[in-house]
C-alpha cells in the first residue's frame, strides 16, 4: 500500500531513542524527511545519521526542550526553514511510565505531578501551537501524540491524569481545527520493549531473584497477545496514521497495546 507519505515532513519529539527514534525511522522509510526534536546533541545526531544512511531522506536534528515555549517556536521556526515546512507532527517527548516505585494518590507532591504536566501535556500543546501555522498554511497536516494505556486504568495517580488530559488535548484540537485538513489523533502504547523497558526488566530480575524471561513474561500476560510490542510495532500504526489513508481517523484514541483485558471500550 502507497501511503502517500513520499515528500511530506515530519518532526518527532523524543525521536532520538525508543518509540520516536522508530517512528522516525518508519516515517524516512516511507519517504518522509524527518526532523527529530531532543534536549541532547549525541543520541540524536546518532540516530539522525543512522536512519539517513538507512533510507536516504533527510534527517535533520533541531535541538530543544519541549518544556519550554521560546525553544519549541524556536525549534519549529528551524525546522520549517531548512525541511519547507511541516506537515507531521509526533509528540514523544515524554517520560516513560513504570520505570520506578509508583507513588499513592496521597503520596503524590505537586512537583511530580507539575513536571509531568509541563513536559508530556502542555510540551504537547506548545509543539501543536508552533507546526499549525505552517499546517494551516499547506492546507493539511497530522499531529499524533503518544498518550499510553494508563489513561484507561487506576494504579497510577500522575500517569492516570497526563495520559487523559493528552486524549482531552487530541479532541480538543480536532473539534477546534474542524475543515482545515489537520488532524489529530493519541495512540496509547502499553508495556513496549525499548531499551528502558529492557534495563528495567533487567533491573527487576536482579531485585526480585527471578529471570529477565520471567520479568518479561508477567508484564506480556497483561495483554491478549501474550509479548510485548516492540517500538517498531508501535511505529508502524503512528506510520499509518500520519497518512492520508487515514483521513477518516480524527479526534480518536489508537490502542497499540496488544489487547487490552476485561474491559471493553466503546
Amino acid at each position: 500500500m502507497d501511503l502517500g507519505l513520499n515528500g511530506k515532513v515530519a518532526v518527532v519529539t523524543g525521536g532520538s531513542s525508543g518509540i520516536g527514534k522508530a517512528i522516525a525511522s518508519e516515517l524516512a522509510a516511507e519517504g518522509v524527511d524527518v526532523a527529530i526534536v531532543a534536549r541532547t546533541a549525541g543520541p540524536a545526531e546518532a540516530a539522525a545519521k543512522e536512519i539517513a544512511a538507512r533510507t536516504g531522506r533527510r534527517v535533520i536534528v533541531s535541538l530543544a526542550d519541549t518544556g519550554d515555549d521560546v525553544a519549541v517556536r524556536a525549534m519549529a521556526a528551524d525546522v520549517a526553514l531548512r525541511l519547507g515546512g511541516i506537515d507531521i507532527l509526533v509528540n514523544c517527548a515524554a517520560e516513560p511510565a513504570g520505570q520506578g516505585k509508583t507513588p499513592l494518590a496521597w503520596e503524590v507532591t505537586e512537583e511530580q505531578l507539575m513536571r509531568q504536566m509541563n513536559i508530556k501535556v502542555m510540551g504537547y500543546l506548545r509543539c501543536a501551537q508552533a507546526v499549525l501555522p505552517h499546517m494551516r498554511r499547506a492546507g493539511w497536516g497530522r499531529i499524533i501524540s503518544i498518550s499510553g494505556m494508563g489513561a484507561r486504568k487506576s494504579g497510577d495517580t500522575v500517569g492516570s491524569i497526563r495520559n487523559v488530559a493528552v486524549v482531552a488535548l487530541t479532541k480538543n484540537l480536532t473539534e477546534e481545527l474542524a475543515g482545515t485538513g489537520i488532524s489529530a489523533v493519541a495512540v496509547h502504547p502499553g508495556y513496549t520493549k525499548t531499551d528502558k523497558v529492557a534495563a528495567m526488566i533487567a533491573r527487576r530480575a536482579k531485585e526480585e531473584g527471578r529471570t529477565e524471561v520471567e520479568i518479561e513474561a508477567g508484564l506480556a500476560s497483561g495483554n491478549l497477545n501474550g509479548y510485548l510490542p516492540t517500538p517498531e510495532d508501535i511505529a508502524a500504526v503512528v506510520t499509518f496514521l500520519a497518512s492520508p489513508r487515514a483521513r477518516t481517523i480524527n479526534g480518536d484514541v489508537v490502542a497499540a497495546a496488544g489487547g487490552a483485558r476485561v474491559a471493553i471500550h466503546y
